[in-house]
């Protein structure tokens, strides 16, 4: 019994060990040389393979980060609807990937300031004589989203079915191919699609923004001197204007780090 009590005790200690103390991240990061970040690597023009490498505005937003934590960025891709999970699981220090902030993710996760803003867009298919479908024409229709997103909820909001995708590359692939009537995505992921994929000339922007949405850095809740010190880091990023440089870069001159 005696020995059963130890190595349950020996187990919990390690377990506590392998967790770290509150705000430990921040110390490892400058330890290793390295901040790493998430996003879903499907999301252009804010996180997108480009010959084998991940491009983006979320990406130099992470470098420009790094650089003021005085370490390398490594920037890996994962399914979005398990990024949270990660994040949690501590397999990476920060989810970096055009994540909005919301009431149910803030009760696991903690957020940094927006570094940028945008909103949900309907995108549909460009009709001949111009009468395309419009959102109050969309209920019972099928709207493509990425799973575990918030557009989930704006189709609902239409009378929609949501129709679920891993990335918006598959989405809007869908929506040219005629298998749904509509996608819901990033008003600037939703431009990007429309004039650079193939078939993009055929979707055309419907209504107006759905909804204005705030994006951020997401950490553990426990991280709080990580969570400070990347708060200071992107307010300077913004009293600089060096998020409106990225912003211009990847958005083809527009300022959405700002409202």
């Amino acid at each position: 019994m005696n020995r059963l009590k130890k190595l349950l005790s020996f187990s919990l200690l390690f377990l506590l060990a392998g967790c770290g103390p509150p705000g430990d991240s921040l110390e490892s990061i400058r330890q290793s040389g390295k901040f790493t970040v998430a996003g879903s690597g499907g999301y252009p023009p804010f996180n997108f393979y480009q010959n084998d490498q991940v491009v983006g505005f979320d990406v130099d937003t992470g470098y420009a980060i790094a650089e003021k934590l005085g370490v390398e960025l490594d920037y890996i891709t994962s399914d979005w609807d398990g990024l949270i999970e990660g994040l949690r699981a501590g397999r990476y220090h920060a989810i970096l990937g055009s994540m909005a902030i919301t009431e149910q993710r803030q009760q696991v996760v903690a957020f940094t300031v927006p570094y940028y803003y945008s909103g949900a867009q309907l995108v549909v298919r460009r009709e001949p004589d111009g009468q395309h479908l419009r959102p109050e024409d969309m209920a019972g229709k099928s709207i493509a989203v990425v799973t575990a997103t918030n557009f989930v909820v704006d189709a609902e909001n239409l009378d929609a079915e949501p129709v679920y995708y891993q990335d918006d590359n598959q989405t809007f692939t869908e929506l040219i191919n005629g298998r749904v009537d509509g996608v819901i995505s990033d008003r600037m992921v939703a431009l990007k699609a429309i004039n650079e994929i193939a078939g993009g000339e055929n979707l055309v922007l419907s209504g107006d923004l759905l909804r204005l949405e705030e994006m951020a850095l997401a950490v553990r809740k426990d991280d709080h001197n990580l969570l400070q010190r990347l708060n200071q880091i992107i307010e300077a990023l913004h009293e600089r204007g060096e998020m409106s440089a990225i912003s211009r870069k990847w958005h083809d001159g527009a300022d959405i780090s700002r409202r």
